[in-house]
């Protein structure tokens, strides 16, 4: 089967971006100069309200604002917007809101708290895939969730037309590869985390949704495009420099560390909300000096 919908394949390098905040309010301008920073930098499309974007404590008229913004600045890009809920009535009315101002493409978690099984996966997929005409891409993360989605479950659901990939931040690449070598013609995997990006690449995946992006995009950019060419020389050698930073990004819950990052680039306020909190001093330190140390800042 070759997929059809959105007559694309997804591949390359998406950055997840993070919402930035001044005195409690979306920092628009902020973000539209984020954008801007990841278009320059060779991002192959964007994805707003994921789970860096802290899409939780967003409001509707946030999400909407934020995706228009976004296909307004994507220089003809793909924006892949974070849809996903515990509920499928909640999922589709994200998918409402947002289809008519830029969305492409609907980026869906496995349902979090819950802990629905495989076959509960599987029917609750299949119903959101069916109340779109857009793409859907999967997003198995069971650190975030409590549920893991199988390989099997993934490559069922892989059948359905308008289902073109999956994100997949299990961290088991056992089960990733799995799902590399069983996809349908067209249907795509991309790594959910940034230090299993070459790895996944390596075994065939096509790409990765990236958070460490945010802070270097034109370096995440030159690994993927060298990784997805097969010159896995000159993307091991960018991979090893960014190992720190793939480290501290996720040396506090995510956005926290990439937040304090691009604070210390001058980028945005180092604002968060509720339940989360700035980093530790420590964290900001150590962020600043490994953004340092690659020669990165806000003309990156």
């Amino acid at each position: 089967m070759v997929k059809t919908g959105g007559n694309f394949t997804l591949k390359g390098l998406g950055t997840a971006l993070v919402t930035p905040f001044r005195d409690g309010d979306v920092d628009y301008k902020a973000f539209a100069t984020l954008v801007d920073m990841q278009v320059l930098g060779g991002v192959d499309f964007l994805v707003p309200l994921g789970s860096t974007g802290e899409t939780p404590c967003l409001e509707d008229d946030e999400k909407v604002a934020i995706t228009e913004l976004a296909a307004s600045r994507s220089g003809g890009l793909p924006v892949m917007v974070g849809v996903g809920t515990n509920s499928l009535k909640h999922t589709v009315r994200n998918m409402r809101l947002l289809e008519d101002h830029g969305a492409d493409i609907f980026l869906v978690v496995v349902p979090y708290y819950n802990k629905p099984n495989q076959q509960g996966q599987y029917e609750y997929f299949k119903a959101v895939a069916s109340e779109t005409d857009k793409p859907v891409v999967l997003y198995n993360v069971p650190s975030r969730t409590g549920a893991n989605m199988e390989s099997d479950t993934a490559l069922k659901l892989a059948e359905t037309d308008n289902i073109i990939a999956i994100k997949e931040a299990s961290g088991d690449l056992e089960q990733i590869r799995r799902i590399i070598d069983g996809a349908p013609e067209g249907f795509t995997v991309l790594s959910g985390n940034d230090d299993q990006t070459l790895d996944i690449m390596k075994s065939g995946g096509a790409g990765v949704i990236s958070v460490v992006s945010n802070i270097a995009p034109a370096l995440m950019s030159e690994l993927v495009a060298a990784a997805y060419d097969g010159d896995y020389a000159a993307a091991d050698l960018i991979d090893k420099k960014l190992q720190p930073l793939y480290k501290e990004c996720f040396v506090e819950s995510n956005p926290i560390p990439v937040k304090a990052g691009l604070a210390s680039m001058g980028l945005v306020s180092n604002e968060l909300r509720l339940p989360l909190v700035p980093c530790r001093q420590e964290t900001y330190e150590v962020m600043k000096q490994i953004i340092s140390t690659l020669g990165l800042g806000s003309e990156e």
